[in-house]
């Protein structure tokens, strides 16, 4: 049911968002999104400075599964949230000969089980000794995330008896938060770079099996050939690059002002314009 459900979804979603074609030599580019904060800031920023330049920008929310297939067949020409080397592994072997990387945006992405400073453990392998403390759960986002996969092998190659909650970022942090308040035993899947770090002490098990990984980096991808049609954007997006401290920044600014991103965006990309226009160079 689930899989006809989803195959039957998909290609109505991307022809309802797809938007006209492009007439009279107008500047025009279609950006994939998810809805993970970082991926949301990012993404914004681009539209903002874009739009700056002239283009019409159009940005297309989905699921990370129907977003790489939409960037494949060339529905979405771009996308700026893909992990590598793990997380999303599955996605890039299935749809590698159908797009090309532009660039890398931020080199020191982390995926992990994230408790409070205040949970007395420290690794993932003492979880299943506190199992009822945690209510015998891990808190999960939308269950196409790359991260829900990697997690599932987690309690696997660990033998934990712990269910993987799926929900949605927003869920999981609302979840984090009503925990954290209350000083209550909680664990989440989380990565890095992410406001929730910035919000709360916080820390990530230590993963002494290595299953979630080390680090990995945040990449941007178009449909295959892109870049050489659009050279002034893939130059764009090529040079697109985040440290902690710029991510961090645009990030809460992002976080703090709800269905205002692209105001936000604005205002952090009138704070960094010089550094942010160099990116065209």
């Amino acid at each position: 049911m689930k899989k006809w459900y989803f195959i039957i979804l998909v290609p109505i979603l991307f022809s309802a968002c797809k938007p006209k074609s492009k007439t009279g030599g107008e500047k025009e580019i279609n950006i994939a999104m998810v809805n993970w904060v970082e991926c949301i800031a990012n993404t914004h920023l681009a539209k903002v400075v874009l739009e700056d330049r002239g283009y019409k920008v159009n940005l297309i929310n989905a699921d990370v599964a129907p977003v790489f297939a939409a960037v494949a067949k060339g529905d979405a020409d771009v996308f700026m949230e893909v992990w590598e080397p793990i997380t999303h592994k599955p996605y890039m072997d299935r749809f590698g000969d159908k797009i090309e990387k532009l660039g890398t945006i931020y080199n020191d992405g982390r995926l992990g089980i994230v408790v409070p400073q205040y949970v007395q453990i420290d690794s993932i392998k003492e979880l299943q000794n506190q199992k009822d403390k945690f209510n015998g759960e891990i808190i999960g986002i939308n269950p196409g995330a790359g991260i829900m996969k990697i997690t599932k092998k987690v309690i696997e190659d660990y033998g934990l008896d712990l269910e993987l909650v799926t929900s949605s970022e927003a869920g999981m942090l609302a979840a984090l938060k009503k925990a954290y308040d209350k000083k209550e035993w909680i664990a989440v899947t989380g990565w890095k770079p992410h406001t929730m770090f910035t919000r709360y002490d916080l820390k990530m098990l230590v993963d002494d099996k290595q299953t979630m990984g080390t680090s990995e980096t945040i990449s941007v991808i178009a449909t295959k050939g892109w870049s050489k049609q659009n050279a002034e954007l893939a130059k764009f997006f090529s040079n697109f690059k985040m440290d902690d401290i710029m991510l961090g920044s645009l990030m809460l600014k992002i976080e703090k002002n709800p269905g205002k991103e692209d105001e936000a965006a604005k205002e952090w990309y009138a704070e960094h314009k010089a550094k942010i226009d160099a990116w065209f160079n």
